[in-house]
């Protein structure tokens, strides 16, 4: 074979390699923030894998901030929300100055893991989604990770977020929920400009500890739609308290300040909010995006620009119905 020809074919294999990848980048646009957040995807169910990218790309081309967003990957490469032990290219944990996380049961090596550890020990904030209450679970009883498993008196949810998976308070696939802000707690950074919360999901039964901050409270709609009427039915808690479902509302967002293993502390913004769907949101995309600058303390912006970059048309949440075949190469930005 001609030297031309066999340097035009290692220029293609070269090129193909540097496009194939196991994680999606996104530079910052505009002035650079110097910050690296790394967004984590990985639940079975509530579409992070489309959810988290799209975050990424408002937060890099909006605001500034490098994003690197990882999956779980089957065998052959595809995004796999099943593959609980799975996180495509841990090493970028390394460098994270946050982490945007909407995960669920997630088992991943020691040397994953290690890396996700070491990332919280440095103190970074932790913007937490949805089932991030129950990130993990499947440790073995003799993994130095097993106490981060949620049926471990709550594992890494509720030592981090102050809560963990406890039950559907509103009822799954059939109320949505609307956004009640604290009224004491309206003017806190993260609120800034956040108006007209919804998610097609519903609340979680969720009570964060003394030391959280409830910014929103969730009310149980009737129905599926933001203009259906607030439901009015009487529930037993995990606790055994009867009590109408909206009478307290349950938090549905919450901030805290929690020392780790290290000594060092981590800011923390836990929702149980957050699937693809609710994404599309505003007001839930701008609490994020505040999140993350709150989180790294710099100044929150009054209205944070959370216009969605390129298309967004996320899939309806359920333990099956993702989109198969989808690598993340589907999710980088258009030129």
């Amino acid at each position: 074979m001609k030297p031309f020809v066999l340097s035009f074919l290692a220029t293609c294999i070269t090129a193909f390699s540097l496009h194939a990848s196991d994680h999606v980048v996104y530079e910052p646009a505009g002035e650079a923030k110097g910050k690296h957040i790394v967004l984590l995807s990985g639940d079975e169910e509530y579409r992070s894998e489309e959810g988290m990218p799209m975050l990424g790309k408002i937060l890099s081309q909006r605001h500034g901030f490098k994003c690197t967003v990882l999956f779980s990957l089957g065998a052959d490469g595809t995004i796999d929300p099943t593959a609980g032990g799975s996180l495509s290219h841990p090493e970028a944990l390394d460098s994270a100055d946050a982490i945007v996380m909407l995960l669920r049961f997630r088992h991943w090596d020691d040397a994953t893991s290690k890396r996700f550890e070491a990332a919280i020990n440095r103190g970074v904030p932790i913007i937490a989604l949805r089932t991030s209450t129950h990130a993990f679970n499947g440790y073995p009883k003799d993994s130095p990770y097993a106490a981060w498993n949620f049926n471990n008196n709550g594992g890494w949810g509720r030592k981090f977020l102050g809560e963990t998976w406890v039950s559907h308070w509103g009822k799954h696939k059939v109320e949505a929920t609307k956004g009640i802000i604290e009224a004491a707690n309206a003017n806190h950074p993260v609120l800034h400009g956040v108006s007209d919360l919804f998610a097609n999901t519903d609340v979680y039964e969720a009570a964060p500890p003394a030391d959280a901050v409830v910014l929103v409270r969730g009310q149980i709609l009737q129905g599926m739609t933001a203009d259906t009427p607030p439901a009015s039915y009487t529930k037993a808690t995990a606790a055994k308290v009867e009590q109408d479902v909206n009478t307290p509302m349950m938090p549905v967002a919450w901030v805290r300040v929690v020392k780790n293993d290290a000594g060092t502390e981590n800011k923390i913004l836990a929702t149980t909010m957050g699937a693809a769907t609710d994404l599309a949101n505003e007001g839930l995309r701008r609490m994020v995006v505040n999140g993350v600058f709150w989180g790294l303390g710099l100044a929150v912006p009054e209205k944070a620009d959370v216009s969605i970059v390129g298309d967004y048309n996320p899939t309806m949440y359920g333990f099956k119905g993702n989109k198969a075949g989808l690598k993340p190469d589907d999710f980088v930005l258009a030129n």
